[in-house]
């Protein structure tokens, strides 16, 4: 976060959120990725939804990204897409090793996300 921005993230619209909670939730999440976290039967031969390592509280906080920059107006529309994008991207790597980390690994499917989120973050 720049200087300008870190002091005065408090008076914009979402400002406190985007630049201070939000960099930390993507972490968290990114952080917590794991294959061993998918879909599975229990016992009983229920369905079990995996979270690809990824909370609940942390899935909500990337899904709020969408609605939270469209209240700040000060960032730019790429600034915006780019928050969307990355949020997308990190939750979207959770849902696909939760449903089929040997695919996501094997045929470079997160492999290619992350480059997606490289491009995104540049």
């Amino acid at each position: 976060m720049g200087p300008l921005l870190a002091r005065c993230a408090d008076c914009l619209p979402g400002g406190a959120w985007l630049a201070g909670e939000l960099p930390e939730v993507t972490e968290t999440a990114t952080a917590s990725l794991t294959p061993e976290e998918c879909d599975r039967m229990d016992a009983y031969g229920a369905m079990i939804d995996g979270t690809g390592g990824v909370d609940e509280v942390t899935r909500s906080e990337l899904a709020a990204v969408a609605c939270v920059v469209q209240d700040a107006p000060w960032l730019t529309a790429e600034q915006q897409i780019r928050l969307v994008a990355v949020a997308s991207l990190v939750a979207g790597a959770a849902r696909l090793l939760a449903q089929d980390p040997g695919t996501a690994i094997e045929h470079g499917q997160l492999e290619r996300m992350w480059a997606l989120l490289d491009h995104a973050i540049v």
